[in-house]
């Protein structure tokens, strides 16, 4: 028998690796700002330098924030480097302005990664950039092909997660988002970088990693980190190596080069999904900088809402500049070691200094813009009598409990705009004054995007028999449900669903609020779930601390060692979800803290919130990144279906197991360690999460399908809550109960109306279908002379709209730099 012939070896000169000349610049992590700006000043002087002294290097930079502040603090520089981008040697890809964490941000925060990363690079330099770029990042959420696609971009380059922690179709495939659309992604072989000498070994070990039979290959290479980018030595090794003629051919070149050769194949390989998992830990590090995230981009959101209606009712000018200010802010500090948790702790000074303005520039743009709404209402004067405006930021009717803060309290009732009687309940306030201020509670309905006036008129009103919810030192029930604490366990033995009569909580529920023995480092590298137990809080106490006509409030007390918990959950009359608000003080090192939701469900479906969509993942423990809100449906003990969404305001680590949800609500790693480091026994650290920390997440029990509770726009509401506004009397040209804007309470939710970015007086509105099925849209737009825009949505997709402020003009769909489709 004759021996089969051997394979024939690949001709390496005929396959070509395009390398990249690049320097990832971390402008914060074991560093600070100032020091960051310094590096990427030296790190571009750098390269204008080397295209000096080699005619055929080519550059390539990832972040357009580096190139605003260039700009700004080395303007000869920057033109220089204008000049070279004009050659075609310094090449822009990524598009956004920053490299963000790719998990935690909102939906909306990509979008304006993009919107002010291209139309800088189109202002400054004529040309947006068409591949997207992020390196560092840990994991990419599932719709970032979708924002690419619509802000110019077909492709995209990363590198975590690596080949052993994911399995992918190929070097490079195109990556699909939910909706369908697709970019050609490429995951790096090795790094991002090289060392600073002969670049030899990193070839060898991305080539090593690279199918053999593969003609066109990308390798990126220069010193980075804290930059430096391609050295000499690197380059003058390109040219030694190459001219062994053992390698593949070494071509200096940048990504889009690679792309062209490769874009076009019929023969790649599809991906849809997200790219999970790295560092899981990121989810949850540092709960402030997550809390200072996630409302910075609510109160902006909420913000520009308001500014829009109120230019278009009052011509309150439209602040751009304080938007785009914030906004950037706000963007910078999305920087994956950053937001991730993982850099040294005095940067989370400039972090929350930096989150702080940008917040407190939404705040004066809000309340200037509610109050040139405000005091334009017809609020006819009645004696000894003062309104209350309530502001719902949101464009579908709200119905929630509203609070404020007011001098004479104890002595008080309340009708609306109608002289129809509203209940009202003492709470308490702020203020240990006694007599001096009081605090109410009301349960408000309030129009679309839209405002609605109450009154508070002297004299309290006898309260009556009973009320429409129910409560003991152990109880709460109203209409809809009923729940039931036990002191033993300091959790929920019961959440009985009146409606349905389906009762979620399981026999013998696991502990509720556990402690978790963790000692990964910063990131949680090599963890895949957070599950060893150490032990669990132990309820000190039950109480009822409210009872009344509006609502009822529970408080669970409880300890573990150094650290106390307090929860106080509220059942409002009417409301079909219990609200909880959660004081920790945590003094525990090398622990996580994971709150559990265990249910009686079997065969459950675990869908997690992701940035402007939400996934199905599998129920079996992972540590996953989530938005604001998870659920889980399934199979009750008697056969019925049923399940629980459990929404939040600021945390992102959860997992789901055999029916139970578990939100990780604090970690505490040492800051910026990075393993294999070993932590001295000895050693002075700082851990973060230590002492009070306070958050709220809402119980949102259901039947079947999780799309009918509508977790979606619970979280919304709990993220942007109503605003109570104290008024007075005057005339003006708007009702007491209007709506400026409403998007039908569907599912395709409207999300963002602003001013355009050109500043042509135009507005802008932004919407996603979010339960993943194609639907009909009518978004009504009173604020804009009764417009209405009527659009089809395929499912997970989000769609741009331009509304021109010329009310004769047409609506047109727009790409999501707001440029005409």
């Amino acid at each position: 028998m004759t021996a089969a012939a051997p394979a024939p070896k690949p001709n390496s000169r005929s396959r070509t690796v395009h390398l990249v000349g690049n320097a990832h610049i971390d402008p914060v992590w074991l560093w600070r700002w100032p020091e960051g700006l310094q590096e990427i000043r030296a790190t571009f002087q750098s390269a204008v330098d080397r295209m000096e002294e080699y005619p055929d290097f080519v550059f390539t930079c990832d972040s357009v924030m580096y190139l605003e502040w260039i700009e700004k603090h080395d303007p000869d520089l920057f033109e220089t480097i204008r000049k070279r981008v004009g050659e075609g040697r310094w090449q822009v890809v990524g598009g956004w302005w920053i490299e963000p964490d790719c998990n935690v941000p909102a939906g909306e925060s990509f979008v304006r990664q993009a919107l002010y990363g291209q139309r800088y690079l189109l202002e400054k330099f004529g040309q947006a950039a068409t591949l997207g770029c992020n390196l560092d990042p840990f994991g990419h959420n599932a719709q970032i092909p979708q924002i690419l696609r619509k802000s110019g971009m077909d492709g995209y380059v990363f590198l975590r997660p690596g080949r052993h922690e994911m399995a992918l179709p190929g070097l490079f495939f195109h990556w699909e988002a939910p909706d369908g659309s697709r970019v050609l992604a490429y995951r790096l072989p090795n790094e991002y970088g090289s060392p600073g000498q002969d670049i030899g070994g990193h070839l060898d070990k991305s080539l090593a990693m690279m199918p053999a039979d593969e003609d066109e290959l990308m390798v990126w290479y220069g010193v980075g980190n804290h930059g430096g980018g391609p050295t000499k030595a690197n380059l003058d090794s390109v040219k030694r190596l190459d001219a062994l003629g053992g390698l593949p051919k070494l071509q200096l070149s940048h990504a889009e080069a690679f792309f062209d050769r490769v874009r076009d194949r019929d023969d790649i390989p599809v991906y849809a999904g997200e790219l999970q998992h790295h560092g899981p830990g990121c989810y949850s590090a540092h709960s402030g900088v997550k809390r200072w995230n996630r409302r910075a981009e609510n109160e902006l959101q909420r913000a520009e809402k308001w500014a829009s209606v109120a230019q278009a009712l009052t011509g309150e000018p439209y602040p751009l500049a304080q938007f785009t200010e914030a906004w950037k802010l706000v963007l910078f500090n999305q920087f994956h070691d950053i937001l991730a948790g993982t850099s040294i702790r005095s940067a989370y000074d400039d972090a929350r200094d930096d989150y702080g303005r940008a917040r407190s520039i939404a705040a004066e743009v809000f309340n200037r813009s509610v109050q040139a709404i405000a005091r334009r209402i017809d609020i006819p004067h009645r004696e000894e009598t003062v309104p209350l405006v309530v502001f719902n930021p949101h464009p579908w009717e709200l119905t929630t409990d509203v609070e404020a803060e007011y001098g004479q309290a104890a002595n008080v009732h309340l009708v609306d705009e109608a002289d129809n009687p509203v209940p009202l309940q003492l709470t308490r306030s702020e203020s240990a004054m006694n007599g001096s201020r009081g605090r109410i509670a009301f349960r408000a309905t309030v129009p679309p995007m839209g405002h609605r006036v109450y009154h508070l008129l002297p004299g309290a009103v006898p309260a009556g028999e009973g009320g429409p919810v129910t409560a003991t030192e152990t109880t709460l029930e109203n209409e809809y449900l009923k729940l039931v604490v036990d002191p033993a366990t300091g959790w929920l033995s019961s959440l009985y669903d009146k409606d349905h009569g389906t009762e979620l909580i399981p026999e013998h529920p696991e502990p509720h609020a556990a402690v978790i023995d963790d000692a990964s480092d910063t990131w949680g590298h090599r963890v895949r779930s957070y599950d060893h137990d150490a032990g669990a809080f132990r309820c000190s106490r039950v109480r009822l601390v409210e009872s009344g006509p509006v609502r009822a409030v529970l408080r669970i007390e409880s300890t573990y060692e150094r650290s106390t918990l307090a929860e106080e959950l509220t059942l409002s009359a009417g409301s079909r979800q219990v609200d909880v608000r959660t004081v920790v003080h945590w003094h525990e090192q090398l622990k996580l803290l994971k709150l559990r939701f265990p249910t009686a469900l079997s065969d459950v479906t675990a869908t997690h919130e992701v940035p402007y969509g939400h996934l199905e993942r599998t129920p079996d423990g992972t540590e996953e990144p989530t938005q604001a809100w998870v659920d889980v449906s399934g199979t009750l003990p008697g056969g019925g279906r049923a399940g629980l969404a459990v929404a939040n305001d600021s945390k992102h680590g959860h997992d789901v197991l055999d029916g139970r949800i578990g939100m990780t609500a604090l970690r505490s790693p040492v800051y910026a360690w990075h393993e294999p480091k070993l932590l001295d026994p000895d050693g002075v650290y700082e851990y973060l999460d230590q002492g009070r920390q306070e958050f709220s997440y809402t119980l949102i029990p259901h039947a079947g399908d999780w799309r009918a509770a509508d977790p979606v726009r619970r979280a919304a509401e709990l993220n942007q809550p109503a605003f109570g506004l104290l008024e007075t009397f005057h005339a003006g040209p708007f009702g007491q109960r209007v709506a400026h804007a409403d998007d039908g309470a569907g599912s395709v939710l409207v999300t963002v109306v602003k001013g355009d970015e050109d500043g042509s007086g135009d507005f802008v509105v932004r919407a996603y279908e979010s339960h993943g099925v194609a639907a009909s849209a009518r978004i009504e737009l009173p604020m804009l002379g009764g417009r209405v825009i009527e659009a089809e949505f395929g499912p997970n997709e989000i769609k741009t709209f331009r509304v021109p402020g010329d009310l004769e003009a047409p609506v047109t769909e727009t790409d999501l730099l707001e440029r005409a489709q």
